[in-house]
């Protein structure tokens, strides 16, 4: 996608294997800085701070991470070690293990001296999977918004309302929710995006609108509790989301609020649609609220708020009542029921065990 004009991925590995690039999302959307990490412990530091955060960007910088790990130790026991590290580091999104998962079974019973490149080149395969993965979801998504856009009088806009940053930002490249988004704004549709701000860290504010403005495509930032307002008033056509873990059963757990979003939907006849890539699909949970967990992150979220100063340095400041207490669960679980369908590299499907097994056969 694009950043200050130049196409980009959200991550940049050297050409020697030492090291990769990712942009500190800490510090968007005011300042624009890549940051290096080059070992498992910089790359664990990363993700569980939030300089990378996005279900497939993290499982992309852990496949890195694993892979740095075998450079300093190639052992049985380094890889083991710098494993669950790794997958301590956030406990919702799957897109995670699922990627150590796959570099750790490339260098089984390898060779200790060749357990490095091989990591490194399937980590490298891990990201290329997620850029075809994700622009084959805009693909199949784009036909969502083709069609509202034929209901609509010549030039009227299609209003698209997202929630968080599931763009390029939190993947690789396309991003899952915005694919579909991309795909008709490049393809010459009238999109706009209505962007929740996503509290307590506002990704939607400060990044999605972002990637957004970056590429050229029209939105306005808007308040979390403002989207059944505008559902009401017919001013959303369609409300298109990522994921952090879809269950077998279409059950679907993203960022808080979420759940709010897809009551609202229902409530008003709004479709209510989920773009996720195959590794997002946890083929061991069926009941999301009782099998997928909800990482509750630090109340300081939540009393504090960052953003920029008059003297135009990045700052933090309390938002909340002196003394009184938060709490913070970082996602929310939507039932299958809530939700119209799913978006995948494979097709559309109901958020069903029947829906998604008819696009994974394999995985009956």
């Amino acid at each position: 996608m694009k950043l200050d004009g130049e196409e980009t991925r959200s991550i940049r590995p050297s050409e020697d294997g030492s090291a990769i690039a990712v942009l500190d999302q800490t510090l968007l959307p005011w300042r624009t800085v890549w940051i290096t990490i080059d070992s498992a412990a910089a790359a664990a530091h990363a993700i569980r701070t939030m300089q990378v955060r996005g279900a497939p960007l993290i499982g992309g910088v852990g496949a890195y991470g694993l892979a740095l790990a075998l450079r300093a130790d190639p052992s049985d026991g380094g890889l083991e070690a710098a494993y669950a590290m790794l997958a301590a580091t956030r406990p919702t999104a799957v897109n995670l293990r699922w990627a150590l998962d796959r570099v750790r079974d490339a260098v089984r019973n390898r060779p200790h001296d060749a357990r490095a490149a091989i990591a490194w080149a399937e980590a490298g395969a891990i990201c290329d999977d997620d850029v075809a993965t994700n622009a084959a979801i805009g693909r199949h998504g784009l036909p969502l918004l083709e069609e509202i856009a034929a209901r609509k009088r010549r030039g009227e806009r299609v209003n698209v309302l997202t929630h968080c940053n599931a763009g390029w930002l939190a993947t690789v490249d396309w991003g899952t929710a915005t694919a579909p988004i991309y795909a008709a704004h490049d393809a010459g549709l009238p999109v706009h995006v209505w962007v929740d701000e996503t509290r307590p860290r506002n990704q939607g504010a400060a990044l999605t609108a972002f990637e957004l403005g970056n590429h050229g495509v029209p939105h306005t930032i808007i308040a979390d509790n403002a989207g059944g307002h505008l559902m009401q008033r017919g001013q959303v056509d369609i409300v298109i989301v990522g994921t952090d873990r879809v269950t077998r059963t279409g059950d679907v757990a993203n960022k808080i609020g979420t759940y709010l979003k897809a009551l609202a939907a229902r409530d008003n006849g709004v479709p209510f649609w989920v773009a996720l890539p195959h590794s997002t699909i946890d083929w061991r949970v069926r009941d999301g609220l009782a099998g997928i967990p909800i990482e509750e992150r630090g109340a300081e979220e939540v009393t504090e708020i960052t953003g920029l100063g008059p003297d135009g340095t990045v700052t933090r400041v309390r938002v909340a009542n002196p003394g009184s207490t938060a709490g913070n669960p970082a996602f929310d679980v939507t039932p299958a029921r809530l939700v119209t369908g799913l978006i995948t590299e494979r097709g559309r499907c109901a958020a069903s065990e029947v829906g998604l097994l008819g696009l994974y056969p394999e995985r009956a």
